[in-house]
């Protein structure tokens, strides 16, 4: 399982989206195949999907690639660590969803269905999707279950039309979703290289006007940063977008750790947050990538996308592998820590203790 996504939804079990748009009820295992692309954010495929529940809410979704015959070695250790983690979860029940081919899915079935009950989860069920139809590994009543598989069509079922009604996405795979966030090209690229050239300068002036009492123009930068950052959210959360030469100049400043740290305590899981930095990170220049890519990885776990999340920290370490940020996030989603860990942050934009003593401090 090399690709892995984990989603530690704290939601309920049926998929609730992260502004309880709706709640997408799950009566069959038809309707839970349905459900799963809602629950990841995209349609898998050659993959293998772990659901568990407590009491009739899902609290983790883990997905993994099919390992191919060069990983088997691997297979079962990543089993056992998945198991660890799911169990971890406080969790009563799972559910194992393979989809591929049945020489493919049906080793890995066996190898987390044991991992499972060596940790003492429940495996309800146990089910094969290939193609259009799906098989269960536990049920055995042909009348239910029959030999030659069931047929299904995820989309036409209500739940995905309930989802789709209220707004929820399901893109056709995982590298819709990295594409989502890949960087703007062309004649859009051009603009924000002019367009940071001229921030850069903006920086430099910026710096040199700082009065000698402002050691390195750290004073000045920050009331800079706070003021982007500040004006950035305001503007999403109407609907609003930053020009050019706006994402650029706040790419810069979120370079600096204060202003990036700012950002970070007013990022929350809501969708205008994360348009805002996925629209920051496709436009940011290479260099500028990490801040704005941890943001939109942070703001992806609070609202329970982890799929989003992994990937928008790999984008992060992919520019700089040893962005701490992008690492200390990638190590939660790992462990399936869920953003109810977060009960008590401070709500976006309400000050917390250090930065009001930073509004008192006299130097300011």
């Amino acid at each position: 399982m090399n690709s892995t996504d984990r989603n530690p939804t704290d939601r309920n079990s049926t998929h609730q989206n992260s502004t309880d748009r709706a709640t997408l009820t799950v009566r069959s295992t038809a309707d839970l195949l349905a459900a799963v692309p809602y629950l990841l954010g995209f349609h898998p495929a050659d993959s293998v999907v772990v659901i568990a529940m407590r009491g009739n809410r899902v609290v983790f979704v883990a997905r993994g690639d099919l390992p191919g015959a060069e990983d088997v070695p691997e297979t079962a250790e990543a089993a056992e660590h998945l198991a660890a983690v799911v169990a971890r979860q406080d969790v009563e029940t799972t559910t194992i969803i393979g989809y591929g081919p049945p020489e493919r899915v049906t080793p890995i079935i066996d190898v987390v269905t044991a991992a499972l009950g060596r940790v003492g989860l429940s495996v309800v069920d146990a089910i094969r999707v290939t193609g259009d139809r799906y098989w269960s590994y536990v049920c055995t009543e042909l009348e239910c279950c029959p030999a030659e598989g069931t047929p299904f069509d995820a989309s036409t079922s209500q739940l995905a039309a309930a989802a789709t009604f209220a707004g929820q996405v399901a893109l056709p795979d995982r590298d819709a979703l990295v594409r989502r966030i890949a960087p703007v090209e062309g004649s859009a690229r051009d603009a924000m290289r002019e367009a940071t050239r001229k921030a850069e300068i903006r920086l430099r002036t910026l710096l040199d006007k700082a009065p000698a009492t402002d050691l390195l123009g750290r004073r000045a930068l920050r009331r800079a940063g706070r003021a982007a950052v500040r004006g950035a959210l305001d503007r999403y959360r109407r609907d609003g977008q930053l020009t050019d030469d706006e994402v650029a100049w706040l790419s810069l400043l979120l370079v600096h750790l204060p202003i990036r740290d700012d950002a970070w305590q007013r990022t929350s899981g809501e969708d205008w947050q994360l348009t805002l930095w996925t629209d920051v990170l496709r436009r940011a220049e290479p260099d500028l990538v990490p801040a704005p890519a941890s943001l939109l990885a942070f703001a992806a776990w609070r609202a329970g996308q982890g799929a989003l999340a992994t990937v928008a920290a790999e984008r992060a370490l992919e520019a700089q592998p040893d962005y701490s940020f992008a690492l200390l996030l990638t190590e939660a989603l790992q462990a399936g820590i869920g953003p109810s860990a977060l009960d008590g942050w401070p709500e976006p934009g309400r000050p917390t203790r250090s930065r009001r003593r930073e509004r008192r401090d006299p130097s300011d």
